[in-house]
């Protein structure tokens, strides 16, 4: 009896317990604010501003510092091709990756832009995740688009900062030239 009535107070107890769970709100909600949202979406603006105007002083300033992971990984059949002919332990990174990135820009003659679209920023304290779709312009014609990722963190001054890019290439198709007769 006594095995009964024990069981019958543990089945009491969870069902109880239960109950005030599923009625209590989530352990952990996002911690953000309108000021950090404004602040993260003002460092895309200022990211595709410095592009477009070349400005490697703004373009650095956004990054936590120069040694960011900064790049588009090789696609699983590119690494297995470096692999089977150059570089055995090829992962899909490179190295040095911002600092070519400003380069690129810094030397590029033609004008540059970066339009981004459909972008999704999330928020929790003082880490942020920033997603978008992008194209890559050079003298208005598209050369590669696709998606790209930022991890950012607000730092001790408060502000935002890249902390890591990641994106998707997709090159522009070669125009196909004709051959005149």
């Amino acid at each position: 009896m006594i095995r009964h009535l024990t069981a019958a107070v543990l089945t009491c107890t969870l069902l109880s317990s239960l109950s005030a769970f599923a009625d209590s709100p989530p352990v952990h909600l996002r911690s953000s604010t309108p000021e950090d949202m404004q602040a993260i979406t003002q460092v895309t603006q200022d990211f595709q501003a410095a592009v477009r105007s070349k400005d490697l002083k703004m373009l650095s300033s956004l990054m936590l510092n120069s040694k960011i992971m900064f790049e588009s990984p090789s696609s699983p059949e590119m690494v297995k091709n470096v692999r089977e002919k150059f570089d055995v332990s090829f992962d899909g990174t490179a190295t040095g990756s911002y600092a070519n990135f400003a380069q690129f820009i810094g030397s590029e003659k033609g004008a540059l832009d970066e339009k981004f679209s459909n972008i999704q920023i999330t928020q929790d304290g003082h880490i942020a995740w920033v997603m978008f779709d992008y194209e890559f312009l050079l003298n208005d014609q598209v050369q590669n688009y696709g998606v790209e990722t930022w991890q950012m963190m607000k730092t001790t001054e408060g502000k935002w900062k890249i902390l890591s890019v990641l994106w998707t290439t997709h090159l522009m198709p070669k125009p196909v030239e004709s051959s005149a007769k």
